[in-house]
């Protein structure tokens, strides 16, 4: 009886253990299928193309004749290489899908799918790059008008606090 209770028990587990698995693969898949709704892998376009310009700007200081712009775009390659090691999408994908797969439950994602696949989804997808840049356009701008203000109670504030031997000085 007692070996029935350990094969009945080494059974169920790894029938739940299966389960679990087909459960975390699932979703995961749906966590992939989101990201690539949300073109996640479009996210690092921006530090490339900064990085190039970064290049052709030190390229035009340099003051380095036309002919030598093989030399630039090698370089450019050359930094292409290191970025793809670093923030390649393959490098990325798996720690985002761990990320939304943490973040938000099957469900969940099953509903974020939906939304970005039905016509307001795909629209904020959209307009997201846009709305966000404006977005920290406006901030950015509020803040510029805040910085004399902090700048000078971060001023008064280190008076205030500073030894009384040092006020003197």
């Amino acid at each position: 009886m007692t070996k029935l209770r350990v094969l009945c028990t080494a059974v169920l587990l790894a029938c739940a253990s299966g389960q679990a698995l087909a459960d975390a693969a699932s979703h995961a898949a749906n966590a992939e299928r989101f990201l690539k709704l949300a073109h996640a892998d479009k996210l690092t376009v921006p530090v490339y193309g900064q990085v190039q310009q970064m290049f052709a700007q030190r390229f035009e200081q340099s003051g380095a004749p036309a002919d030598k712009k093989a030399a630039l775009e090698s370089y450019q390659a050359k930094a292409n290489t290191a970025l793809d090691k670093a923030v390649g999408w393959d490098k990325l994908k798996p720690e985002l899908v761990k990320i939304y797969t943490t973040n938000f439950t099957e469900p969940e994602l099953k509903d974020l799918i939906a939304f970005y696949e039905s016509p307001l989804g795909k629209k904020v997808l959209e307009k997201m790059p846009t709305l966000t840049a404006q977005s920290a356009q406006l901030t950015q701008s509020r803040l510029e008008a805040a910085v004399p203000e902090v700048n000078k109670l971060l001023a008064d504030m280190t008076s205030e606090l500073a030894p009384k031997d040092q006020k003197k000085k």
